[in-house]
């Protein structure tokens, strides 16, 4: 039995071990500054590595934000009845993810250029609809609490922040 380190060239799942390189950089730095060839070093296999599973910069931030999409749904899946558990779990997902969530909503890839993003976004805004039948009203439910969870993110939520969204997500009902 060797006791010698794993080789950081053979990773057991290297889109994923890519992904969560990714996810770091993100989260330490923007996304101004995350290159394939930075996010290789980081996850410690050569500068090439990454284009057996993204063919650019921008296919990497789209597995990404596909991914931040999934684990979204999950939070929405996992909330307790009611339309104010969907937001607490909605909000709660924003406030631990916060780059993650910019990189979903903001100006990241094209949902239109990357049918997996797109289909993953979708999903996401299922637990919605299956509580809100009326596209009109599940609609509605979503841009209340994406709004307040893009002026919690951006500083400009009153205090005291989390009573008052709490508020306004029972008040939705």
């Amino acid at each position: 039995m060797s006791t010698s380190a794993p080789d950081p060239y053979h990773h057991g799942d290297l889109r994923a071990a890519l992904l969560r390189a990714a996810e770091a950089m993100l989260a330490a730095q923007g996304p101004q500054d995350l290159s394939l060839r930075a996010v290789a070093r980081a996850a410690g296999v050569s500068h090439n590595a990454p284009y057996r599973h993204f063919a650019s910069r921008e296919a990497l931030l789209a597995a990404l934000a596909a991914e931040g999409f999934r684990r979204l749904a999950a939070a929405l899946e996992g909330a307790g009845a009611g339309m104010a558990a969907l937001g607490r779990a909605y909000l709660g997902f924003a406030e631990a993810n916060p780059a993650l969530y910019r990189l979903m909503f903001g100006q990241g890839p094209s949902r239109a250029a990357h049918p997996a993003l797109a289909a993953a976004a979708d999903a996401a805004f299922a637990p919605l609809a299956a509580r809100r039948p009326d596209r009109a009203a599940a609609l509605r439910a979503w841009a209340l609490v994406h709004g307040i969870a893009q002026l919690r993110a951006d500083g400009h939520w009153p205090e005291p922040g989390a009573a008052l969204a709490e508020a306004v997500l029972r008040e939705e009902g």
